[in-house]
C-alpha cells in the first residue's frame, strides 16, 4: 500500500517539482557554462583565488535565488528542525518570527496558525492586566475596549477568538495595513 504518495514514496507535489527541475536542464547547463567561462576569465586575469571566490559567490547567489523559488509548503517548519526541549537562539527566534510574519501576510492559514494566536495572547494579557477583562470569557467587552470606533469594526475579524481557522491555503492573509492598525490599537490599550 502506497497511501497518498507514489510507489517511490514521493508525493505528487514533489514529483511535479522534480519534473520542473528536469525541464530546466538547458537553462541550468547554460548557467553552469556561464559560471565556468567567467571563472576561467577571472583565473586568467587574477589567479586561482579570485576564480574560486567567483565560483563560491555564484553558488551562494544560486542557492539564495533557488530558496526564493521553493514553495512554502516544501519548506520545513523550524520546530521540526530543532531538537525537542531546546530553546531557539535569538537569531533563530527572530528569523522564525520574520518568516511567520511574511507568511501570515501571504496566507490566511499561516496567519491563523501563527500570528493570530500571538496577537490574541498579547491582547488577552493587555486586557487582563489593565482592564480585568478576559478575552476568551467576554469577547464582546474585549472588542469594545480594543475597537471603540465604529470604523474599526472590521479589525475584530482578525482577532476574534470564536472565529474558526481558515483551511484554504490560497486565501491571502492579513493585509499589512490591518496588522499595523491592530498593533497600534494594542499599544494604545
Amino acid at each position: 500500500m502506497t497511501g497518498a504518495g507514489g510507489a517511490d514514496g514521493s508525493t505528487p507535489g514533489r514529483r511535479a517539482l522534480a519534473g520542473s527541475w528536469r525541464a530546466s536542464a538547458p537553462e541550468l547547463a547554460a548557467a553552469a557554462l556561464g559560471v565556468l567561462v567567467i571563472a576561467l576569465a577571472v583565473y586568467a586575469y587574477a589567479g586561482i583565488d579570485a576564480a574560486a571566490t567567483v565560483v563560491a559567490g555564484c553558488a551562494v547567489a544560486a542557492v539564495a535565488y533557488l530558496r526564493m523559488l521553493v514553495p512554502a509548503i516544501f519548506r520545513p517548519d523550524i520546530r521540526e528542525m530543532l531538537p525537542s526541549g531546546h530553546a531557539t537562539t535569538s537569531f533563530l527566534g527572530v528569523w522564525r518570527k520574520r518568516v511567520a510574519l511574511k507568511d501570515g501576510i501571504a496566507r490566511m492559514t499561516t496567519y491563523d496558525a501563527e500570528l493570530r494566536p500571538a496577537l490574541q495572547h498579547l491582547l488577552a494579557a493587555r486586557l487582563a492586566q489593565r482592564h480585568g477583562v478576559s478575552l476568551y470569557a467576554d469577547p464582546a467587552a474585549a472588542r469594545r475596549l480594543l475597537l471603540p470606533e465604529p470604523r474599526d469594526a472590521a479589525l475584530w475579524f482578525w482577532l476574534d477568538p470564536r472565529r474558526q481557522a481558515e483551511t484554504n491555503p490560497e486565501r491571502p492573509g492579513i493585509p499589512p495595513r490591518s496588522l499595523a492598525a491592530i498593533l497600534d490599537r494594542l499599544e494604545r490599550l
